[in-house]
């Protein structure tokens, strides 16, 4: 019996709520819009669904792939043979037990989280605002943006750890760095929710800090086409966007994807763009930096297999 069919007959068994599509393609759940088919794409829509539905796939072999907003992933235009499970229906926000603290499941976007603080008047997360993941990726690589990372901010997380069930860790054991976590070195580990420690703010002002960071977003970014954010991680003591740049490459395009003429930091889908594309566009200005300057960018976009 293959992994569909053991799967299709436990979860109609066990979990017979859950909705579960065959065939979906991955250019509708990912940000840069490229991606094939999923064997099988799962939403659940609670915490026990997540657990239950992770046991099963591993017990058929069904390799997993628990997604959020797909915003940092780049997905073969074969598609993929396996299970993706997708956590927007995990999206509990709430305020926590302690003062100036939240809480909120995996599948809660960054913005919502820190668009919910703000009328709390908590301030802390105003970096977040225009940060288009979701909980589960972004505290699995320490997301960031102006001076703000999330290490600043959480408290703890719980997630579920296929050997050793669930646990919960607290920030200092999170091993946070730039843009990765102790999460990210364990990608068997499937969060499940985490709590935020915040200051008190004036809303007013954590509001135009939320607005004048997001200008400045727009005004730089090129945020009206589909792309992963930013392709590569900074090198130490360079900016990626600057050293493209520098070596000629913004506007260089294969196919449909392009290095951004407004930000050379990132690839975009300037339509009908593949994953094959986007990945050789990559190699390209890994390899034209690399010649030119020395350095050797590492990219930031995950490559699903």
């Amino acid at each position: 019996m293959d992994w569909v069919t053991g799967l299709d007959k436990q979860v109609k068994d066990y979990l017979p709520d859950l909705r579960v599509l065959s065939g979906e393609p991955m250019a509708k759940h990912t940000s840069f819009r490229v991606g094939g088919p999923a064997r099988r794409m799962a939403f659940p829509e609670t915490g026990e669904q997540l657990v239950l539905l992770l046991s099963i796939a591993r017990e058929w072999g069904a390799r997993p792939l628990v997604i959020g907003n797909g915003t940092n992933l780049l997905v073969p235009d074969g598609g993929l043979d396996r299970l993706v499970i997708e956590t927007s229906g995990l999206c509990r926000l709430e305020a926590g037990k302690e003062p100036g603290s939240l809480v909120a499941e995996s599948g809660v976007s960054l913005a919502r989280v820190a668009d919910f603080a703000c009328k709390q008047g908590l301030a802390g997360l105003e970096f977040a605002h225009g940060i288009p993941g979701t909980v589960g990726g972004g505290v699995c690589m320490n997301a960031g943006a102006y001076g703000g990372e999330l290490k600043q901010v959480v408290a703890n997380v719980t997630a579920l750890f296929p050997e050793e069930g669930i646990k919960t860790l607290a920030g200092e054991d999170l091993a946070f760095g730039y843009r990765r976590s102790f999460l990210a070195d364990h990608p068997e580990a499937v969060v499940l929710s985490a709590v935020f420690h915040l200051a008190s703010g004036d809303p007013e002002v954590i509001r135009e800090t939320m607005r004048d960071l997001m200008a400045r977003r727009k005004a730089s970014q090129p945020l009206e086409l589909p792309s992963a954010g930013s392709t590569f991680k900074r090198p130490e003591g360079y900016f990626a966007g600057t050293l493209i740049d520098q070596c000629g490459l913004k506007g260089r395009t294969v196919g449909g994807a392009q290095v951004s003429e407004k930000h050379a930091g990132f690839i975009v889908n300037r339509g009908g763009a593949t994953c094959a594309e986007i990945q050789e566009l990559i190699w390209q200005v890994r390899e034209a930096v690399f010649e030119k300057t020395g350095v050797q960018l590492e990219p930031e976009v995950r490559f699903v297999e």
